[in-house]
């Protein structure tokens, strides 16, 4: 029983200084950090389209055009891990007449997503992709190489931000700031590449040169800090 009676007061004691306990006072701020630069590269999607009354003739068709469009991204040395098969098609078309339809041949598609490393020659290689055989370009996008780089200078000024405005909370409460016991990054969202402008040509020309301009890419951060204050 006194074994019992020690463990009860010791908990008894225990709850009071628990009860007395309290949390210092915290003010929570959130920032918002934006940096710009200019693209420096950009991503295009490149297909061609064929079309024959087989489908075997259609994807061979497909097959050649295609390669001459590799060849000519070759040789304006853009390099094999700069391009990816996004999309394969092949399907029957048919003519609609008096409620009847009838088979009118297949149409083979393939399409290549081809990044650029060079914003300067965006518009070069497009006109060059059309003369070679390319039928469609577009979803053109810019990015930057040093993209992590920007997110983290973003950051940086998203947590200045938000302990200028947590200074200015706790001064205008007559208090000082004590120190940050949280900080969480906010996500809003996106970071892929930016779409700064997009290109669709049906049926593209390639008697004009194609003007590309590429801009300047945002990049956001935004940040909550809790912080206590004295």
């Amino acid at each position: 029983m006194r074994i019992f009676a020690i463990v009860l007061l010791s908990l008894a004691l225990s709850s009071a200084v628990s009860a007395q306990t309290v949390e210092p006072p915290q003010i929570i701020a959130t920032g918002e950090g934006v940096v710009k630069a200019v693209a420096d590269r950009a991503w295009v999607n490149i297909g061609a389209e064929s079309r024959s009354r087989t489908s075997k003739e259609a994807q061979q068709r497909n097959a050649e055009a295609m390669a001459a469009v590799q060849a000519k991204l070759a040789g304006l040395g853009i390099q094999k891990d700069a391009i990816q098969t996004t999309a394969i098609d092949l399907q029957l078309e048919f003519d609609y007449r008096d409620g009847k339809q009838t088979p009118r041949g297949y149409v083979a598609r393939n399409t290549v997503e081809v990044r650029i490393d060079d914003v300067v020659r965006v518009g070069d290689v497009l006109d060059a992709v059309v003369a070679s055989g390319a039928t469609t370009l577009h979803g053109l996008r810019f990015d930057v190489k040093d993209r992590s780089g920007l997110e983290r200078s973003a950051l940086q000024s998203a947590v200045k931000h938000a302990t200028a405005k947590a200074q200015a909370m706790a001064a205008g409460t007559g208090s000082t700031m004590d120190r940050v016991i949280r900080i969480e990054e906010q996500f809003t969202g996106g970071g892929g590449p930016e779409p700064m402008m997009r290109a669709a040509f049906a049926t593209a020309k390639a008697d004009a040169a194609t003007p590309v301009a590429a801009g300047e890419i945002e990049i956001r951060a935004q940040v909550r800090l809790t912080i206590t204050i004295k």
